[in-house]
């Protein structure tokens, strides 16, 4: 007879929770344990530190932890909307929706909810905490809602100025809020940072628009006339308009059923567990923010993993305890990195303070060492937290080196992570060390960092381990004497350089020419588009021309910018960002005949959405009439060449760099190379135009330009750094050409100019060498390539519209080209038409009425 499986219950469906099941059930336990688990929110477990992604058009779904088939399991039942009411431990039964569930063991991992501070009028509309889907849902309705009714930009407001304040902040501001924030503390994150750090923050923060005001209490909200919230009252007597309110003061533990149940509590709640996470009681559990372990509540997403790691051992029958968590945070708010690790407060007796601040960059860094200044205790830094993945490891060990250069600008590496001792943390989100990653090349053979994620588990939370991981993997391929690959793809087994030194030299013209000889198969998405690539840089002929075509991207593919509903964005090129007055009536003259989107760009240029495939040579030709070619928006080419006015207007200006960024821009367009290139040229050292930000940053001095290289913005953004100085506007180009065509020769596929430049043997000196002495003897060459794209570019708009083979592929139907696409539906907003939404969409093409913003105000179509 089989033994009857015992029952788990668990209440709360958070990233706790989800963790505990998934534990569980890796671990097998669903043979033994029927597992129920009870959340009140109807969605199943959801990435709740992502809740600010929401605002950027992501669907709620793309939040969802996991593979959804874990709730499909036999044995393991997930019930949504469901409260529990009621613990009865001596019957050891729970009751939600009016139904009585029976437990062996309880686990609550109910978390923690948003707190409210005692202010008149908190409760009034408008006023909002920060904490589920549904909250950020009904924030972006209501900011929406009061837009259209007001005709104005919101005035938001944040009480808070820490974590959940800045995401609550950058929520407001992706919404085109006006946003203030308001912290009683001296300074921002207080939790987090210190008042330097706070104040390198909020001047960044500032910056990017957002108002900050610091040692400050908000007394009273009021409202108006429609009884909804329209103006703040601090204590000292000043007052803000404010339409909308979002309080993120903190949050408590939801330790309610634990209270009614009789459980011990913390002095300022949370449930008291020992070090395996049981409660007063043997039978329940506490796990993640609700858990008081250790003297404390723990209010990381991290530590929450560990107890629910820890739970599910011992239900297993084992002894695992949890002995406290990292509590280091790594976080991006409104687009600035702000991280802390370790002892970031200096609080350990003797210890001393490394630190490197750039206000003018927005940097601020901090380490903290023992009073020797050779163990790392913990650190903190904001603007620029690159360095982050390879310090938290080493807290509690020697650095092994002078800790500045951990900190120092300029592309100074610290010491390569690969190093790292075995038990040293790489994950703190999984808790995988660098010892395990190690095994799983040496004894799962895991080679490439899929299976290595897959084996375990590093980088597949927050991601931001990832590189460190890879490189730990490598370097242990090297050493057990594994071939670690630099091939480009399965269909060709040399990297990207040097397949185009093959193309250079063979002077292969096609894609079926080079696969033929030097590689196999048919070529793929990695492979062909980089072929493409390789083939333009070298003058090939024309991207659309016969087979080059089909081995484009999606954008390069018709030449425009594809958009989220299937339409396409045109950018008329605008050299340095000059334009005449009749150059810009003619681009608002198109833009206006065909409908079209239209908003300034970073790169000084004016973008047009919602072009229709078939409409593009039309547009193209319009714009050609005009005087102007379709500018790169897309694909891995130069974009823009930015400026500031320069000495022709600006009383601070030192050098003419608008002609310069002109001239930069027409010798330099159409270039392609391993990824996109973006340049700027300033006119004073007052940097308007952001040049250290870019690949190719000018700055103008009274002598001449210095030159940066190696900046760019994107997923982790770099500081260009100085190549030169003092060079005249002939020595100028001359190094930029250089530069540029020895990147796009020995740069890896995808690789910007700041990786490429780390990974160079001999990083920028050696570059240095190859653009100045010549030091590998091939500066000739580099000239004469960048010579013969200056000689032979043509313009690829105008091209395509003179051949008729090329137009025929702007269609929208083939047996229909002119016809447009009926599922292009568009509302209006501020003036101009977006692409509908889902909800939109589905009323929309039934050719009905929708309510855009309010129930009461509908937009007909």
């Amino acid at each position: 007879m089989m033994n009857q499986k015992k029952k788990l219950a668990v209440v709360g469906a958070g990233m706790v929770a989800h963790r505990l099941v998934e534990a569980m059930v890796e671990r097998g336990a669903d043979e033994a344990w029927d597992i129920e688990v009870f959340g009140d929110e109807t969605r199943p477990p959801y990435d709740r530190v992502a809740l600010t992604s929401f605002f950027s058009d992501r669907d709620p779904e793309d939040l969802l932890l996991g593979d959804g088939e874990l709730w499909k399991r036999p044995g393991v039942r997930l019930y949504r909307g469901s409260i529990v009411s009621h613990i009865d431990r001596e019957a050891k039964q729970i009751h939600a929706r009016n139904t009585t569930f029976d437990y062996d063991r309880l686990v609550l991992a109910t978390g923690s909810y948003a707190t409210v501070p005692p202010v008149e009028g908190s409760d009034l509309p408008g006023c909002f905490v920060y904490r589920t889907v549904d909250d950020v849902a009904e924030l972006r309705a209501w900011v929406l809602e009061r837009e259209a009714v007001l005709g104005r930009k919101v005035k938001g407001a944040v009480v808070g100025g820490g974590l959940l304040g800045l995401e609550a902040a950058g929520a407001l501001t992706a919404l085109g809020a006006d946003t203030t924030v308001i912290e009683f503390a001296d300074w921002l994150m207080p939790l987090q940072v210190d008042q330097a750090g706070g104040g390198a923050l909020r001047r960044i923060i500032e910056q990017l628009g957002v108002t900050v005001r610091t040692s400050t209490a908000t007394s009273k909200l009021r409202a108006g006339r429609d009884g909804k919230v329209t103006r703040m009252q601090f204590a000292d007597g000043d007052k803000i308009p404010a339409d909308v309110v979002v309080f993120a003061t903190g949050v408590r533990p939801r330790d309610e059923l634990a209270r009614e149940a009789g459980l011990e509590l913390g002095e300022r709640g949370g449930v008291i567990a020992d070090e395996g996470c049981m409660t007063s009681d043997d039978s329940i559990f506490a796990i993640g923010e609700v858990a008081h372990i250790a003297g404390r509540v723990w209010g990381l997403v991290g530590p929450g993993y560990s107890m629910a790691e820890v739970v599910a051992d011992r239900l297993l029958g084992g002894d695992a305890t949890f002995e406290g968590a990292d509590l280091s945070t790594k976080l991006k708010l409104l687009g600035v990195d702000v991280a802390s690790f370790g002892d970031a407060f200096a609080a350990t007796n003797g210890s001393l303070e490394v630190v490197y601040a750039d206000p003018t960059a927005g940097v601020y860094k901090k380490l903290v060492m023992s009073d020797d200044a050779q163990t790392l205790l913990g650190g903190m830094l904001v603007g620029d937290a690159s360095a982050y993945t390879n310090l938290r490891p080493m807290v509690g060990r020697a650095l092994g080196s002078d800790p500045t250069a951990w900190l120092l600008p300029e592309g100074m590496e610290p010491p390569s992570g690969s190093s790292l001792p075995d038990d040293a943390n790489v994950c703190s989100c999984n808790n995988v060390t660098a010892g395990t990653i190690r095994g799983a090349v040496t004894d799962h053979q895991c080679t490439d960092i899929g299976a290595v994620k897959a084996c375990t588990k590093a980088g597949t939370s927050c991601g931001s381990c990832v590189s460190l991981v890879k490189k730990l993997m490598e370097t242990q391929m090297a050493e057990e004497g594994l071939e670690v690959s630099t091939a480009l793809c399965e269909h060709f087994s040399v990297t990207r350089a040097q397949l185009f030194d093959i193309v250079r030299v063979s002077e292969i013209s096609t894609f079926s020419e080079l696969i033929d000889k030097h590689g196999t198969g048919r070529g793929c998405d990695i492979c062909r588009p980089v072929v493409a690539s390789i083939l333009a840089s070298l003058g090939k002929g024309h991207v659309l021309d016969g087979e080059n075509a089909t081995l484009q991207d999606t954008n390069d593919h018709v030449m425009a910018n594809l958009q989220k509903d299937g339409t396409y964005s045109v950018v008329p090129r605008i050299p340095g960002g000059e334009v005449t007055p009749a150059g810009l009536i003619a681009i608002g003259q198109v833009a206006a005949d065909f409908g079209l989107y239209t908003k300034i760009t970073g790169g000084q240029r004016i973008d047009l959405f919602g072009a229709r495939i078939e409409q593009l040579p039309e547009i193209w030709k319009r714009l050609v009439d005009a005087g102007f070619e379709s500018g790169h928006a897309y694909g891995k080419s130069l974009r823009t060449v930015k400026s500031c006015v320069g000495q022709s207007w600006c009383r601070y200006g030192v050098q003419d760099s608008t002609t310069l960024a002109i001239d930069l821009e027409l010798r330099y367009r159409g270039l392609r190379s391993p990824h996109k290139l973006k340049l700027a040229v300033s006119g004073c050292a007052r940097e308007c135009a952001e040049a250290r930000g870019k690949d190719v940053g000018i700055i103008a001095t009274d002598k001449g330009w210095n030159l940066y290289v190696g900046g760019n913005g994107g997923f982790t953004p770099r500081h260009a750094q100085l190549f030169a100085e003092d060079l005249t506007t002939e020595e100028l180009v001359q190094a930029i050409d250089r530069f540029l065509m020895y990147y796009i020769r020995t740069a890896d596929r995808l690789q910007r100019t700041a990786p490429w430049l780390e990974s160079i043997e001999g990083g920028i000196e050696a570059v240095r060498a190859v653009v100045f002495e010549d030091s590998l003897g091939i500066v000739a060459d580099l000239d004469a390539a960048m010579a013969a794209h200056v000689d032979t570019y043509e313009d690829e708009w105008a091209a395509t519209l003179a051949d008729e083979k090329k137009l025929l592929r702007f269609a929208s139907f083939v047996n229909a080209p002119e016809t447009p696409d009926p599922d292009l539906v568009y509302v209006e907003e501020r003036g101009q038409r977006r692409p509908a939404d889902d909800e939109e969409r589905a009323v929309l093409i039934a050719g009905a009425s929708i309510p855009v913003r309010d129930k009461d105000e509908v937009v007909t179509v």
